[in-house]
């Protein structure tokens, strides 16, 4: 899969280092997957969930929520956000992705 953009993990390190092995893995994982709908997902990390049209990724031992959308034709998973676990609870990110 292509993942886009890495960008957005580099940008979550510096606020929160202990995901970055975590965050670092879940790349590794989905840059090499071959996706074609959401069962393959959850074979390669089972903590993950659909959420309206978006897959989130519990990452570094359910601190961090990680929210994609993928194009399983396209073969890319696209990061909307990440978030910590209190800042997904509070829902705002659904209506900022699009994903409610």
């Amino acid at each position: 899969m292509r993942v886009i953009s890495r960008k957005k993990i580099r940008d979550a390190i510096p606020d929160h280092a202990e995901w970055e092995a975590s965050l670092s893995a879940w790349y590794r994982v989905a840059k090499s997957a071959d996706w074609s709908h959401f069962p393959d997902v959850k074979l390669s990390w089972r903590n993950s969930d659909i959420v309206g049209v978006c897959v989130v990724f519990d990452v570094s031992n359910n601190k961090c929520r990680l929210i994609t959308w993928i194009s399983y034709r396209g073969k890319k998973v696209f990061i909307r956000n990440i978030l910590s676990h209190a800042e997904y609870d509070r829902g705002k990110w659904k209506h900022d992705c699009d994903c409610d």
